[in-house]
């Protein structure tokens, strides 16, 4: 099967965000975009049905439509609907195995009855065999335009995928931004002292994690030497300083380690503090 990007479609205003974004991503990738909604109690396509019979009509519906203004917003884009009549979170998993990535929708995160994300996304993003990535609804009319001026990836240095950072810099080289590659590490107790942090150790520290960072960037920089790299080390909680340096990106990119056979799937903590408390599109991309 032809790679494409796949959007999982509900009808949710954080859905059609997610098919919007994904059309953009597709197109700057040359590749073409499927809407899959999948449902178990769909029903099997009959040939021809008057539309107040079609136990369908809704389902089919809600993709037409998403399609017809994807492909007037991208008169050259392939966009294929796709209506599955199974579990959706078994649906989608399997649609990301053979797609680029996958794109879900996700809602907005302020309580503690929103920490978990539905009964779909979550277990999706720690199981796909593919990149996912999760996209908040679109600003209402009237807020402020969110600024889409570069692509940001988490790095932890020692436990860094190929796939993690051949993602980030091929969507950041697809969308023609800037990559910010970010690393962070807090500073250890022994360095700290009641007026702030011992300066020597804090030099020691970014001065080491800044030559690691150089070293792991090197050879990307020279595979997509038409996007601008720059360095961020931040000592401080990881998941605290990759959610601030995602503010107002196009999107953020983290990592997530592929699971052993018998080890259950999960999110990292920096993963999660992205996922629920990051405000841009968040990619989780699995790696060894």
């Amino acid at each position: 099967m032809q790679p494409d990007v796949t959007v999982g479609l509900d009808g949710s205003p954080e859905s059609l965000a997610a098919a919007r974004w994904a059309a953009d991503e597709a197109e700057g990738r040359r590749l073409a975009l499927r809407l899959l909604h999948a449902w178990p109690l769909l029903a099997p396509a009959p040939a021809r049905v008057a539309p107040e019979v079609d136990q369908n009509y809704w389902a089919k519906r809600l993709v037409h439509t998403a399609q017809a203004e994807l492909q007037t917003r991208h008169p050259g884009l392939t966009v294929v609907g796709n209506l599955v009549p199974e579990d959706a979170q078994e649906a989608l998993l399997r649609a990301a195995s053979d797609s680029e990535m996958l794109v879900l929708g996700a809602r907005g995160l302020e309580t503690v009855e929103s920490y978990f994300m539905g009964d779909v996304s979550m277990p999706v993003v720690a199981r796909a065999e593919r990149p996912v990535v999760l996209v908040r609804a679109e600003p209402t009319e009237g807020a402020p335009p969110t600024p889409e001026s570069r692509v940001v990836v988490a790095l932890k240095l020692h436990d860094t995928g190929e796939e993690l950072l051949d993602f980030a810099f091929h969507t950041a080289a697809a969308r023609g931004v800037a990559l910010l590659a970010v690393h962070a590490r807090s500073v250890p107790l022994h360095a700290r002292t009641p007026w702030g942090a011992d300066h020597e150790v804090t030099e020691e520290m970014r001065n080491e994690a800044k030559k690691e960072l150089g070293k792991a960037l090197r050879p990307w920089h020279e595979k997509y030497p038409q996007v601008e790299v720059a360095a961020g080390i931040r000592l401080a909680s990881p998941a605290k300083a990759v959610v601030q340096a995602g503010a107002g990106a196009a999107l953020l990119v983290i990592g997530r380690r592929t699971h052993r056979h018998g080890v259950a799937p999960h999110l990292g903590p920096i993963a999660h503090a992205a996922l629920h408390h990051g405000r841009c599109p968040v990619a989780v991309v699995p790696h060894d």
